[in-house]
């Protein structure tokens, strides 16, 4: 299983999450919930509580890597991301096939998934930080062969920042899950696969106003 990291980069900080800012998680989520229409994200104490514990429970297994996202600008928890459907490819295949054996060091794939962000630190960087860091950990910490970020197909908001990146639309898969508005919904893939990182890099690194060091 990886080891859980801090991440730092300007204007964020992803930090371990814990049960310990599930109140700052509910404030920030409490800010203006219009921005969630494709987006389920929990509502009230309970339902953080729950949401948390859900993480931490596959963060046990070796199957997800979650962060709550601190906001320098204001030193506050403003939302929360994950490196999640950690796939181990080292080793024995588990028999029978989709098994939960043993997990490896390193995860060999990955998703981005979960984010959300309070409605004031939406559109200020800190989605396409927050990417970026993690991105950063699984193509060259862990060396994974694919990142895969998917989208309802519906919210062109996410879609655009999605593509923005330089991710690589894979297809859409029709009546994949229920919808965060409880209709069926359908989902875009997204990947970045390890050979393509060195260009997403770079144009990150344009639109996030670094420079490569020489």
């Amino acid at each position: 299983m990886p080891a859980f990291v801090t991440l730092s980069g300007r204007l964020v900080r992803l930090e371990p999450l814990s049960l310990a800012v599930v109140d700052d998680l509910v404030a920030a989520a409490s800010e203006d919930r219009s921005t969630y229409a494709f987006t389920r994200v929990p509502h009230g104490r309970d339902e953080m509580v729950s949401y948390v514990e859900a993480a931490l429970a596959e963060q046990a297994e070796g199957r997800t890597m979650p962060f709550a996202i601190r906001w320098l600008h204001t030193d506050r928890v403003v939302g929360a991301t994950r490196l999640m459907n950690l796939e181990y490819w080292q080793g024995p295949m588990p028999w029978p096939p989709g098994a939960r054996g043993a997990v490896g060091d390193v995860p060999s794939v990955a998703d981005i998934g979960y984010t959300w962000l309070s409605a004031s630190a939406q559109g200020t960087g800190v989605n396409r930080e927050s990417k970026y860091l993690m991105l950063s950990l699984a193509f060259e910490t862990w060396q994974v062969h694919r990142i895969t970020i998917k989208a309802d197909i519906r919210n062109v908001r996410s879609r655009a920042a999605i593509e923005a990146l330089g991710a690589h639309l894979d297809g859409v898969r029709r009546a994949e899950s229920r919808g965060a508005d409880d209709t069926v919904r359908d989902t875009a893939y997204y990947s970045i696969l390890s050979d393509e990182w060195p260009v997403v890099r770079e144009r990150m690194h344009a639109r996030m106003g670094l420079v490569e060091a020489a």
